[in-house]
């Protein structure tokens, strides 16, 4: 029944991926390309969401550590608004018919805000029940596992199978699909969740007093910089890979193949889906590998391994020049992205851990409240890094062919910038300090620490 409780926690990490991923990957593809509203606008919208999403982290977080209810302090937040967050959802893909221009911006402005409050209230409180559920850490390594396995699936379909889906049942069906799973995963990992009444009874620490304490934490400043090039390598990929599919692999046109019998044609949108995909599909039984390494080597000595092996598999993508040997390279990238997807999440629920010997109180949801708020600068590096290297090494959208020094520049921001950003997050996790002997020093004294607090509840 212990691994059902598990398996039922960790299957929140698909609608956290589903919801997320398609959401950010397709929603300004969708409003400018679907439904014709300008750039311009939709800009200065995202501009707006960006500014309230750094907001929105650490608030949701430090609300969830002062939360104080019979039924803990995390779960009433993800019974309550699961299933708004899955009608907002749905709402962001099903815009009244005929609006355009302002109408349809404000429709859109309002929407992304809602969606994005409900998504970070839910998921954080979800994700913040990790640390704190599994206090021993070949279980968080296990369960972990078990939370990317979902996660992965997650990222399989809100990628690389969401233009097919739309194509089949339009925007406004695939929005009612992504939203119903979302919010039944959601539900279900409520099945596998549970509080410990110790911490829920604690006094949390105002919000200046939590903040001062959490960027004073060594541990956490370390984790910061590593899991901000992490997610930086992981942005860059997924913005790259059209530019790289269509212009150094030369993914243009219907590509035939003899497929168990039958002959068929892979149009240029799936064979860019299957480029992502083949990553994702590689990485599902890698997931078990790294979760035995972690539980025998450690988290941190599992991560370093991950950033390497992930950057030695980058290397052949400055060697593909076509569809098949792409997908070969891209293939061999899942052996390393199941340990960076699996192994950040050990890391920070320790921090959690040391924190709690220096404040008193547990504090998951200030420390992933901002760990959401630092990574968001992934996305401004990303997308500066992006543009300024397409803009000097001469690519134009209105080129059918580019110049040889712009596939060089694509083929450098594929391999070359996330090889670099791997190597700064090598060394970021080897300065992470709390390994080794003084982790299982943490771990003895947190559960002596756990003893008293359930002892003075008692």
């Amino acid at each position: 029944m212990k691994k059902l409780h598990k398996i039922a926690y960790s299957a929140g990490s698909l609608g956290t991926a589903l919801s997320y991923q398609a959401f950010s990957a397709y929603i300004q593809f969708f409003y400018i390309d679907v439904l014709g509203l300008a750039a311009t606008l939709i800009g200065a919208g995202w501009t707006a969401y960006g500014i309230w999403n750094a907001i929105n982290d650490p608030w949701a977080g430090q609300l969830s550590d002062r939360t104080r209810t019979r039924w803990g302090r995390r779960r009433p937040w993800i019974a309550g608004l699961t299933l708004p967050l899955a009608i907002s959802f749905v709402l962001l893909w099903t815009p009244p018919t005929g609006w355009r221009k302002m109408p349809l911006f404000w429709y859109f402005l309002i929407n992304v805000l809602v969606f994005d409050t409900l998504w970070t209230f839910v998921i954080m409180n979800w994700t913040a029940l990790f640390p704190e559920m599994y206090p021993d850490s070949g279980e968080r390594a296990e369960v972990s596992g078990w939370r990317q396995l979902f996660s992965v699936l997650g990222l399989i379909l809100g990628i690389a199978l969401t233009p097919l889906i739309y194509a089949t049942l339009g925007w406004g069906g695939m929005g009612i699909l992504f939203g119903t799973i979302t919010a039944a995963s959601l539900l279900v990992s409520l099945l596998g969740s549970r509080e410990r009444p110790e911490f829920s009874v604690e006094e949390s620490l105002p919000f200046s007093e939590a903040l001062k304490a959490t960027l004073a934490n060594r541990s956490f400043l370390w984790f910061l910089a590593t899991n901000l090039f992490v997610q930086f390598v992981f942005l860059m990929l997924a913005a790259v890979v059209p530019f790289y599919a269509k212009y150094v692999l030369g993914i243009r046109a219907p590509l035939g193949v003899f497929l168990f019998g039958t002959w068929l044609e892979l149009e240029p949108g799936l064979q860019t889906s299957l480029l992502l995909g083949a990553a994702f599909l590689v990485s599902l039984p890698m997931l078990y590998l790294w979760t035995r390494l972690a539980q025998r080597y450690g988290a941190r000595q599992a991560l370093m391994a991950a950033c390497l092996i992930f950057a030695l598999a980058l290397i052949p993508l400055f060697l593909a020049t076509n569809f098949w040997s792409g997908i070969v390279a891209t293939a061999s990238m899942g052996i390393g992205l199941a340990g960076l997807l699996m192994l950040t999440d050990l890391l920070i629920a320790d921090v959690v851990d040391e924190d709690e010997l220096t404040t008193g109180v547990r504090r998951e949801g200030m420390f992933f409240g901002m760990n959401g708020f630092i990574i968001r600068f992934a996305y401004s590096m990303q997308g500066l890094i992006l543009g300024n290297v397409l803009a000097v090494t001469g690519y134009s959208a209105d080129l059918v062919e580019q110049p040889a020094s712009a596939v060089a520049g694509i083929r450098f921001l594929m391999a070359g910038v996330p090889v670099i950003a791997l190597l700064i997050a090598f060394l970021a996790a080897r300065t992470y300090p709390l390994h080794g002997e003084r982790l299982a020093q943490v771990k003895a004294e947190v559960e002596r620490l756990h003893r008293e607090k359930a002892q003075r509840l008692a």
